[in-house]
């Protein structure tokens, strides 16, 4: 008998690492406007060649093109790009607060913003996001007060949630904004499950699940899918594929699959593939999710191809793992400067409005920055009762944790 050969492991590795030149020579983008727009009704396995290609509406003149365009209207784009606007100028206030002693932990959407902006947009008041810690833009395109928002990262008196989350785990039930869990994938089981018990009361509202592109290798993302596609829950269940984990690239979890998008086919979903810093192209597919589950055709699978620009967190160095030139050379470009630059091309936009909005909204932060702050940060001012710790959770509190709070000394 010959010898036996050795097994071995596959281990995927990314292209290049800190100090390589970056590599984007395989990332295949269509034109923009090349990518056909199904009947929202359409069978799920005729729409199989979606979930490879990337849906793009701007050209990279600046243009919108093909037949997912006109979706929203000048002066609805304009309020889109001064919410991407104020959550940037936020993250960026923000982080420089951590870094100043003022919270423990932060973590930015830099590089993502189009992708909660523009889907929040094809939602109607009710409709309730299970999100990760990545889609404050779900609140800030609502109005949500910046104000609330620092509060909760100061951890302060007036935290809404009573210093009883991390910083930026916010809660906004009013907003349709889930609690934010830190467990990966939760969001997807917890989507679905609300979706079904929508339907099972014959209400209108839908559900819309958010992860990461790591989090597609929990169970809980499976389990989520099979009671999706089993029961046709109105559901959304996004993949925001921002290329890495905490430290680990996407090949980790996607292991063989040519897209997180095509997982979905195994369990019957139309899904689809959009360029996640086009927000034309966001929102256009978001809305034709959302009417799908609306008119009771089941859920939807996207997966928004974007870019983590910053670390992953305020506990991460992204240096030491990718090489630092890889945002400025990521083939999608920033979703405010192309949304800046259509708005412009169509004349009406331009250069000087934009300074002069930027400049508006950088002082309506700094103002709520100085609000809350006279509140409270991390390590001055007023901070949430000790008390706090014990309501919230029974709706009658039991003996024992009567006893403890009498002990505590409340």
């Amino acid at each position: 008998m010959s010898k036996a050969q050795r097994l071995s492991l596959h281990v995927p590795a990314p292209k290049v690492r800190p100090g390589d030149t970056p590599d984007f020579s395989g990332v295949e983008i269509p034109k923009a406007g090349e990518v056909r727009r199904p009947d929202v009704a359409a069978d799920p396995r005729d729409i199989r060649d979606l979930a490879f290609s990337v849906i793009r509406v701007l050209s990279r003149d600046g243009e919108a093109l093909g037949p997912w365009a006109g979706t929203l209207t000048h002066d609805e784009l304009i309020e889109g790009l001064k919410h991407m606007l104020t959550l940037r100028i936020f993250d960026a206030r923000m982080l420089m607060a951590q870094r100043q002693g003022k919270t423990s932990f932060f973590m930015q959407c830099l590089g993502e913003e189009a992708v909660a902006c523009a889907f929040q947009r094809a939602l109607h008041k009710g409709d309730m996001n299970f999100p990760t810690y990545r889609q404050a833009g779900l609140l800030i395109t609502q109005e949500y007060p910046l104000v609330s928002m620092m509060n909760q990262i100061y951890s302060n008196e007036a935290d809404p949630i009573r210093g009883r989350q991390l910083p930026i785990m916010y809660s906004a039930k009013d907003y349709g904004f889930f609690s934010i869990s830190g467990n990966l994938t939760t969001q997807f089981s917890q989507a679905v499950g609300w979706a079904m018990a929508s339907a099972i009361s014959r209400d209108t509202k839908i559900a819309v699940g958010w992860v990461g592109d790591g989090s597609t290798s929990e169970n809980d993302f499976h389990a989520a899918m099979v009671f999706a596609s089993t029961y046709q829950a109105p559901v959304v269940l996004n993949i925001v594929n921002n290329q890495w984990a905490i430290s680990t690239f996407q090949g980790m979890a996607k292991g063989g699959s040519a897209t997180f998008a095509a997982r979905g086919h195994g369990f019957g979903l139309p899904s689809l593939r959009v360029d996640g810093n086009d927000f034309l192209a966001v929102h256009a597919v978001a809305k034709w999710a959302a009417e799908r589950a609306r008119r009771n055709l089941g859920p939807t699978l996207i997966e928004y191809v974007t870019y983590r620009a910053g670390g992953h967190s305020t506990s991460d160095d992204p240096a030491a793992y990718r090489p630092k030139e890889e945002s400025d050379e990521w083939p999608l470009g920033d979703p405010i400067l192309r949304l800046k630059e259509h708005l412009i091309k169509e004349g009406a936009w331009s250069e000087q409005r934009h300074a002069q909005t930027e400049a508006e909204i950088e002082d309506d932060v700094m103002s709520a920055q100085k609000e809350a702050e006279a509140i409270g940060t991390l390590n001055s001012g007023n901070a949430p009762s000790p008390r706090d710790m014990f309501e919230g959770v029974y709706a009658e509190m039991p003996p024992h944790l009567i006893k403890q709070r009498q002990e505590a000394g409340y």
